[in-house]
């Protein structure tokens, strides 16, 4: 998907919602359990009920992984029911480097068919460009993170006062461009939104941490939106474990309405006045 595609998706449904797919079986409600693939019939009714508000999907990958090989054919089974024209993200956080990365890349691009994977920065050029080397996809790089543990290195400032994460911003747009590599930036950073998107004006930004973990949409945006909005704001528990009984994908529904609500308001706020 290009970038003016998926601008396009924004502005036709009023939205920027990303949906994550963070399909524990553990979590799913009881009744799906019984069933030959409960984490495809949990995320394909999520999915369903949810289509005419988001603009990407998010699968986590370990809640895939984790379920062995079955977990794999259940995530190509759910990625290829979504919708053509909404943006698909493995969530994969990969990062090693030479032909390993370019195989990452394969997997997830040729093999099936995403069209953006997160990867981890911190081993450098090699690890990041094999996957920026496929046409119309995308890499989502770590950048800031919402985690305790990111202070442990990304707030970590050099000799001259700058922070690691801003090093990493910096050097990154030397292998990517806006066309084809965002940003990961966490939504509990408030204000440090606004210094990210300074130093990368033109990238979107994939942000986790609104709903469940305390985000502030409001916020989000006010920092965050550039001139073609530049934001995919993630909401995994708030909205697919809304609730756990059979109601569930028309609860999520519910909030994945309010959500898009919201963010109405706010592309009417930013973009169109």
């Amino acid at each position: 998907m290009t970038r003016a595609e998926l601008f396009s998706q924004i502005q036709k449904k009023s939205s920027f919602l990303c949906v994550g797919l963070d399909a524990d079986i553990n979590k799913i409600p009881e009744h799906l359990k019984h069933e030959a693939d409960p984490i495809f019939s949990f995320c394909r009714e999520i999915i369903e009920e949810t289509a005419d508000y988001a603009v990407a999907y998010k699968p986590n990958i370990a809640f895939f992984e984790a379920l062995g090989p079955k977990g794999w054919e259940t995530l190509q089974k759910i990625n290829e029911i979504i919708p053509e024209e909404i943006f698909t993200i493995a969530d994969a956080k990969r990062g090693d480097i030479g032909n390993t990365s370019k195989l990452y890349a394969k997997a997830f691009f040729e093999k099936m068919d995403f069209d953006s994977v997160t990867v981890a920065p911190y081993m450098g050029a090699d690890s990041v460009t094999p996957f920026l080397e496929f046409e119309d996809k995308w890499v989502i790089l770590l950048a800031l993170t919402s985690n305790a543990g990111s202070m442990d290195f990304q707030l970590i400032k050099d000799e001259n006062g700058k922070p690691l994460f801003q090093t990493v911003l910096e050097k990154s747009q030397e292998w990517g461009t806006p066309e084809n590599l965002m940003y990961v930036v966490g939504a509990t950073r408030g204000e440090l939104i606004g210094e990210v998107r300074k130093v990368v004006p033109d990238h979107f930004f994939l942000v986790p941490g609104v709903g469940a973990q305390g985000g502030s949409l409001a916020e989000v945006a006010k920092y965050g939106m550039n001139s073609s909005c530049g934001l995919l704001v993630n909401s995994s528990r708030g909205i697919i474990y809304a609730s756990g009984e059979k109601d569930f994908a028309k609860t999520a529904r519910l909030e994945t309405k309010k959500l898009q609500e919201e963010m109405a308001g706010l592309l009417d706020k930013y973009l169109r006045n």
